[in-house]
């Protein structure tokens, strides 16, 4: 199954430092607004995370490359899919991409844990989140 497109948006002049490209900060923003995405995806709303079941993955690990750089006004988008599914944990590989070139700017995978927003605990995945998982679920080798 291809990757779902999580996000897309243009580098602002204000997600850039002093070296003239975007922050490692706004690359982990853009992967943070994905797995919303993701989230909302699997069944998980923020009107769910709010007033239904108040679950929400959380980061628990996360291994990361950056392979090129973005500057102010690169049009990029990120493509999300899942890796893994374990009772309490789900893996995510994200891909953030340049439009212009399709070029791949830095990949990262989290390993995250379901977790109850009221008690701050890890609990398992409900049936219809997994089963709604399998439709994202990596079939292919990781793209590069």
């Amino acid at each position: 199954m291809p990757a779902m497109i999580s996000f897309r948006s243009v580098v602002d002049p204000a997600d850039c430092d002093f070296l003239g490209h975007m922050n490692v900060s706004r690359y982990f923003s853009a992967c943070s607004d994905g797995v919303f995405a993701v989230q909302a995806e699997l069944g998980l709303t923020a009107r769910d995370m709010r007033e239904g079941r108040r679950l929400s993955f959380a980061v628990v690990h996360a291994e990361s490359d950056f392979r090129a750089e973005l500057q102010a006004g690169d049009a990029i988008w990120l493509e999300s899919n899942v890796m893994a599914v374990g009772g309490k944990s789900m893996t995510f590989r994200h891909v953030l991409k340049r439009a212009e070139d399709g070029a791949v700017a830095f990949e990262t995978v989290f390993k995250c844990v379901l977790m109850d927003l009221v008690t701050r605990r890890a609990v398992e995945i409900p049936p219809d989140v997994r089963d709604r998982a399998e439709t994202l679920r990596e079939t292919e080798a990781p793209r590069t």
